[in-house]
């Protein structure tokens, strides 16, 4: 596990790119420029939608917490218009009610999937952490690894800050490679398979599921008891 703070080619006092959000770490600013794709696209949106978040989303759950689950970007009508990571598409219906089933969270979860603005709900994580391999939604869903990479020393700074991390979740192959890349590890001994559970050198845990998308569970690549099962294991492992 980690034992300091992993090396990061910023840091918030020499570069206006990465201020301190109110969950911390330090995070990606509301107007980061790192990836010129990303900063097009969002400009567009605040344009057409100027109610909706349409920025970095930050991460949710408290630092302190001994899971960190990793899922790819913000959704389109998900995270990037309520502001708060798988709120407001599928992906959070099935990720927070997993995560209420295994008490990693509590509460009630509102997906509220209409165009206006998010009406938040009561939903809190229990030992648990929520967060992103990129912080911006990207156009069709798809960053491209330029956007991945100037995304990971603020995924790396995440995983340095949590003294008491266990275990994380990768959601996705993208999640599992940018996760393994944050703590400087090649992927070749650490295949990303669905359920598979990595012991790492430091003595974290990386266990892996499919991204619990609509697309995914609607083509019956992951259904919910598949998805159930990547948390039951981890909860076991966690004691």
């Amino acid at each position: 596990m980690p034992t300091g703070p992993i090396t990061s080619p910023r840091s918030p006092a020499a570069d206006p790119v990465a201020v301190q959000t109110e969950q911390g770490p330090t995070g990606p600013g509301r107007d980061c420029p790192l990836c010129p794709r990303l900063v097009e696209f969002r400009c567009h949106l605040r344009e057409r939608h100027a109610e909706w978040h349409n920025a970095p989303v930050p991460s949710f759950g408290e630092l302190g917490s001994r899971l960190l689950i990793v899922g790819l970007g913000p959704g389109l009508m998900g995270a990037n218009r309520t502001g708060r990571p798988f709120t407001g598409d599928y992906a959070g219906d099935l990720l927070y009610a997993t995560l209420v089933k295994f008490g990693f969270a509590r509460g009630d979860y509102v997906a509220d999937r209409d165009k206006g603005a998010w009406r938040p709900d009561t939903l809190s994580l229990s030992d648990a952490r929520v967060t992103n391999a990129v912080r911006c939604v990207p156009p069709q869903n798809k960053p491209v690894p330029a956007e991945i990479a100037a995304c990971r020393p603020f995924l790396a700074a995440e995983i340095a800050a949590m003294p008491k991390l266990k275990a994380m979740v990768a959601l996705g192959r993208v999640a599992h490679d940018a996760t393994l890349a944050a703590l400087a590890l090649k992927g070749r001994p650490y295949p990303f398979a669905h359920a598979a559970v990595h012991e790492l050198p430091s003595g974290l845990l990386l266990a892996d599921s499919y991204h619990c998308s609509r697309y995914n569970t609607n083509t019956g690549r992951l259904t919910p008891t598949m998805f159930e099962a990547v948390f039951a294991a981890v909860k076991t492992r966690l004691g």
